[in-house]
């Protein structure tokens, strides 16, 4: 009788240093795993990673985009609305965490007009101008995308002139 009772108490024991020792795993998970980061679309948001960290994997490029750079600082970047997942790896492939990314839409003041089925968006802040958001009339779109793609490019050609004659 006395070895079954001691059978129970290592039984019992085992069963204690298991349980502690899944309740140390736990602990040392972060406790946030399971919030989302959420980011909004066309902004960025910065995370620490792992130290670790040698490869990260974004389940939906099209969702967002995961930047590493140096000293562990992680950009996020949403690209369109939704929710995707990234995974970081070390040097070995074992996984040291994983995220929910939750990709919502422009904030700030906005109006929104609809013409029967289409749809136009504009940031407001603080006086109403054309956007480009994903789901607006196509042409609304293109047309906004192609005022603001000229106007970078001729911003980023009169800088890159100015550049040349300081430099002679």
């Amino acid at each position: 009788m006395r070895r079954v009772c001691l059978r129970g108490r290592m039984a019992l024991s085992l069963i204690i240093s298991l349980a502690a020792g899944a309740f140390t795993v736990a602990a040392a998970a972060p406790a946030d795993a399971a919030t989302p980061i959420t980011v909004q679309v066309d902004r960025a948001t910065l995370i620490q990673l792992p130290e670790q960290a040698v490869t990260v994997v974004i389940g939906n490029p099209l969702v967002a985009d995961l930047t590493v750079e140096p000293h562990g600082l992680g950009v996020i970047t949403g690209k369109g609305y939704g929710a995707t997942n990234f995974i970081v790896l070390d040097k070995d492939g074992a996984v040291l965490a994983e995220h929910t990314v939750e990709v919502l839409g422009p904030g700030g003041p906005t109006v929104v007009v609809y013409r029967g089925v289409t749809r136009e968006t504009y940031s407001c802040t603080p006086e109403c101008e054309r956007r480009f958001t994903l789901g607006d009339d196509k042409d609304y779109f293109a047309q906004t995308l192609d005022q603001i793609t000229s106007r970078n490019n001729q911003a980023m050609g009169a800088g890159a002139a100015q550049s040349q004659q300081q430099g002679h």
